[in-house]
């Protein structure tokens, strides 16, 4: 196959090169060289290009060949899709009967699980009410017996409390009463004491007035002359 564009190649250069002929567009081109390669490029060309002309000789017959096998084609084509759809249809008739029964026994067997679990419901409904009622019967009764308990406790609650306020009030009154008398007590002994230290502070005022007598007679005696009138005692105590 590339000879064929080398031949060409060489044509188109024999061509450009070729000697003209005066008031023409022609040329003059040597008649060997062109055969020659023109020989060159029918040796040169596949097989296949002759059998293309071959088949376009035949172009006709060919045509109408292939329209024939098409038409023969697309009948046997028609012919099996009929077949086809036939068996298409018959098979799905078949699934939709099947499913029409599949589908009626699930639903039967729907029907029945139903009323089971209906059954199982109420029984289980039933059996929770009975529990539920003795539950709540136990709770109110607890709770009763709770509340009386707790009523009970706090009535002995209510005594305690009230024997703990009387006792209360009593230790009170005991307090006030020992205050009191530690009050007179006090007030007894604050009188006692102010009356001894009365009575000493009188008796010390006593001595003071003594020893002042004392002290101003030996005063006197000590400024009365030697020898005159009879002599005294240097000290006129007496307690």
């Amino acid at each position: 196959m590339y000879r064929v564009f080398e031949a060409l190649d060489e044509l188109v250069t024999i061509v450009e090169e070729a000697r003209g002929v005066p008031m023409t567009s022609s040329c003059v081109v040597p008649r060997g060289d062109m055969l020659e390669l023109l020989d060159d490029v029918r040796d040169a060309l596949p097989r296949e290009v002759d059998d293309a002309q071959d088949v376009l000789d035949k172009r006709d017959e060919l045509i109408d060949k292939a329209r024939a096998e098409s038409d023969a084609m697309v009948n046997g084509a028609r012919a099996e899709a009929d077949s086809a759809v036939t068996e298409a249809n018959e098979e799905a008739q078949r699934m939709l009967e099947d499913a029409r029964a599949r589908a009626e026994q699930i639903m039967a067997d729907a029907h029945a699980e139903a009323e089971r679990m209906v059954a199982a419901g109420q029984a289980e409904y039933q059996n929770l009410v009975e529990r539920s009622r003795a539950e709540s019967e136990r709770m109110i009764e607890a709770g009763r017996a709770a509340y009386e308990r707790a009523v009970e406790e706090g009535r002995h609650e209510q005594s305690r409390l009230v024997s703990q306020t009387e006792v209360v009030q009593a230790a009170h009154a005991e307090s006030a009463r020992i205050v009191d008398e530690a009050h007179a007590e006090a007030d007894r002994q604050r009188v006692d004491c102010d009356a001894y230290v009365d009575g000493k502070l009188a008796e010390f005022s006593e001595l003071l007035s003594t020893t002042l007598r004392t002290v101003d007679s030996g005063r006197n005696h000590l400024r009365t002359p030697p020898g005159a009138g009879s002599r005294t005692p240097l000290y006129d105590f007496q307690p």
